[in-house]
């Protein structure tokens, strides 16, 4: 049988890895907990029940973004799983079944090595918010230490209007509120930093994973064009399998192409409709304006002609 090229063969970086070096592997990545949703439930609900309050919410969304990696990993996993048994089922059948399903095992294959480098680049998000939790965290006391401070104030202006300590009490919440200022501003410039950071890395990745699944299907039906589907009548024989060459070709062309694939040539480039407001200057105003005289006059000329 001609099963003598594979995707899976060692190769050179591609120019995507080399515009954009890929990240260490997924920290989720760890067979210890195994695929049962016990362990996904119990991760998100201790999430959200522990920690500083203030930073609960968004590590409760960083413990679901590791379950929903560690669920892409077992898809990834069982994808291979599935392009192996395809091939091996294909060469029990006839040449053409045999040459063609084996190629196509080959890109699902691919399907789920990119799957696993997925999950590589989206963890990069998943680890940049986790600078935001920390950061949320680390001003939760100074909030707790000037709340704490204002309740003595108010306690004990109430019970002992005279006492002492109030004074040494409001010296120390002006010292916290200068600190609590402090980790405010911080904590707001960080947010902003890295949600936007985090973001790019999440649609960078989804951006390639897509892109490059459609250079697989797109080689896919390619393959499935050099099937002869013709039926044939019984006793009849089938025209030899010629395709060994072409469907080679087109497993090194789908290899070319995921290696040759960067951002720079990615089909969508996205647009902003903020851009486009920007780009729409007076002169744009005053065509429209000069358009919509001219429609006015035409629906008035119209109704006199009606009436």
């Amino acid at each position: 049988m001609h099963r003598t090229y594979s995707l899976r063969s060692q190769r050179a970086p591609t120019a995507s890895q080399l515009q954009s070096p890929p990240p260490p592997p997924s920290s989720t990545k760890s067979r210890f907990f195994g695929k049962g949703s016990i362990s996904h439930s119990f991760r998100k609900s201790a999430a959200g029940a522990l920690g500083p309050e203030l930073s609960r919410k968004l590590a409760q969304l960083i413990k679901m973004e590791k379950n929903l990696m560690r669920s892409i990993e077992i898809t990834a996993r069982e994808r291979k799983d599935v392009a192996k048994q395809l091939s091996l089922w294909g060469e029990g059948n006839d040449d053409d079944i045999s040459d063609i399903t084996d190629k196509l095992g080959v890109l699902i294959y691919e399907v789920g090595e990119l799957e696993d480098q997925f999950i590589d680049r989206y963890d990069q998000y998943r680890i940049t918010l986790k600078s935001i939790r920390d950061i949320e965290g680390s001003v939760q006391p100074s909030r707790e230490r000037k709340q704490k401070i204002t309740d003595q104030i108010a306690y004990l202006k109430y019970k002992d209007p005279q006492s002492p300590k109030i004074n040494v009490l409001e010296q120390e919440l002006v010292r916290a509120e200068a600190e609590s200022l402090v980790a405010e501003a911080q904590l707001s410039n960080i947010t902003r930093e890295k949600l936007k950071t985090a973001f790019n890395y999440q649609f960078d990745s989804i951006r390639e994973h897509s892109e490059k699944i459609a250079l697989i299907a797109g080689y896919g039906k390619a393959l499935l064009e050099l099937l002869d589907e013709s039926p044939v009548t019984p006793g009849e024989t089938r025209p030899a399998y010629d395709g060994y060459e072409a469907s080679k070709q087109i497993i090194v062309d789908a290899e070319n192409a995921l290696g040759s694939w960067t951002f720079d040539s990615a089909a969508v480039r996205p647009t902003l409709s903020i851009a486009a407001h920007e780009d729409y200057d007076a002169d744009d105003l005053a065509d429209e304006a000069q358009h919509l005289e001219v429609t006015e006059k035409q629906w008035a000329e119209e109704g006199k002609v009606e009436a």
